[in-house]
This record gives C-alpha cells, sequence and structure tokens, in this order.
C-alpha cells in the first residue's frame, strides 16, 4: 500500500528545502480548507469563503455565532503551534496533546486542555466512551503504545491506529476530532510527510472507519487506506507545483 508514497516522498525531497512562493501558497490554501473541513466536521457552520475571510482579512461574519469565529481562529493557532513542535521536533506527549487542545477550544475557556469529568454518549457510535476516571490512565497507556508498541509500524498506519484509539477514549467533553485531526497531521509532517485535510463531504466514510474499527476487533485498515489516500494526493499536489515552478525557473534561466 505505501509503495507509491514512499516514491513520492522520495521525489518531493528533491525539492527539499521548500521555499518557494507557491509553497507557501499551497500552505496557506491548504490550512484554510483544513480549518474549514475539520470544524464543519464538527457542526461549524462558516463556509469555505467565510473561513478564509476570518483567516486571511480578521473579518467578523453578521449572523454567524461568535463560537464559530473563535473555532475557526483556534484551529488556525493550533495548526501554527503544531508546525512549531514539528520544527522542534518534540515527541508527542499528553502536555503537547493538552495544548493543542488548550488552542483548539479557544470559545470554551473552562474546558481547555483538560480531561473530562463526566460521562459522555457519542450519538450513533457503536463504542460507548469509558468512564472519565479512566480517561487518564487510558491516555498514558496510548502514549505509551504508540512509542513502544507502534514503533515497527509504518508511519500512517501508525497514525490511523493512534487517531482511532484517542477517539476512542475521547478524552475530552469537546473538540476531541479537531485536536485529533491535528495529532495526525503533527505526527505525519513530523516524518516529512504533508499534512491531510480530511474533508467534510467524507465525513460519513471517515465516520464508518470509526464503526468498522470497534466492529472488527481493532483492524485500523480502512482508515489507514483513507489516510494513505489523502497522503498521497497531497504529495501529488506538492510535486506537480514543484515541477511547474522548477520548470519556470528554468525557463527563466535560458532567457
Amino acid at each position: 500500500m505505501f509503495n507509491k508514497i514512499e516514491k513520492l516522498k522520495s521525489k518531493l525531497n528533491e525539492y527539499r528545502p521548500l521555499t518557494s512562493d507557491e509553497v507557501r501558497r499551497l500552505r496557506e490554501e491548504f490550512l484554510i480548507n483544513f480549518t474549514y473541513n475539520s470544524n464543519a466536521i464538527e457542526g461549524n457552520t462558516l463556509t469555505l469563503q467565510e473561513t478564509a475571510l476570518i483567516l486571511k482579512e480578521g473579518i467578523t461574519i453578521d449572523e454567524k455565532p461568535l463560537k464559530d469565529h473563535l473555532e475557526a481562529v483556534g484551529h488556525k493557532d493550533a495548526f501554527y503551534y503544531i508546525e512549531e513542535l514539528v520544527k522542534d521536533k518534540v515527541d508527542l506527549s499528553e502536555n503537547a496533546i493538552k495544548d493543542i487542545h488548550t488552542l483548539v477550544l479557544m470559545d470554551k475557556p473552562q474546558q481547555r486542555g483538560m480531561y473530562r469529568r463526566i460521562p459522555v454518549t457519542i450519538l450513533g457510535a457503536v463504542h460507548e466512551p469509558p468512564q472519565p476516571y479512566l480517561v487518564p490512565v487510558l491516555m498514558e497507556q496510548l502514549l505509551r503504545e504508540y512509542k513502544e508498541e507502534m514503533k515497527d509500524k509504518h508511519i500512517i498506519e501508525k497514525v490511523a491506529l493512534f487517531h482511532l484509539k484517542f477517539e476512542g477514549v475521547h478524552p475530552f467533553i469537546d473538540g476531541n476530532g479537531r485536536t485529533g485531526r491535528l495529532i495526525l497531521n503533527l505526527e505525519l509532517m513530523k516524518e516529512g510527510y504533508p499534512p491531510i485535510n480530511i474533508k467534510f463531504q467524507d465525513r460519513k466514510k471517515y465516520y464508518d472507519c470509526f464503526s468498522d474499527y470497534h466492529l472488527k476487533n481493532g483492524d485500523p485498515s480502512m482508515l489507514t487506506t483513507m489516510v494513505a489516500n489523502y497522503v498521497e494526493e497531497e504529495l501529488e499536489k506538492y510535486i506537480s507545483v514543484l515541477e511547474i515552478a522548477n520548470s519556470f525557473d528554468n525557463d527563466m534561466e535560458l532567457e
């Protein structure tokens, strides 16, 4: 499954360091799309265009709740934060996860960065999240598994499995999905892959991955395939833009 991805990653590495204006534009475009889609999956009502206006221009959208605006800004800040973690090669930890959640949950200060203390139910889910007193122990165990028992897996399979388990623990009252998708991208980026954008239009397939995981006794293959397809898509997009930019630079030199 990963052979094509590794070839594409090797091709992308030939262009590193990525400093072109085209890549900066891609990053800005990705952040807007990622923020829109990740928030929309969780019920945010902002459109893609409205998200872009808030993030780029700081514009307030009439008749849209303050909560939706704060979710957009918080998600952007959280993405900038994970970029710093990537740059500093920071290991994934409970503190890092809580810091990401603190930025994501800008609209709910009393819950930011705190594990839940009440039981929760996920409507329509085949899995019941554990009782709150188990959350700290399960998060500690999950991080240990990620670093030790999953260490020999390909990073795409590894992050997919972590994401499934993280969302299963559901450690926070709110913001678990957005935080989990940011963690997924944090770990991909640390390994030299571009971040991925799980699209709102694919949300049913995305939710089905969790049901499939729990119904098939912990088989992460459905989400692994979904993440792999998104990674491949992003790699091809980056390479295409860089090839065009490189061709343009060569043409300019010939002139």
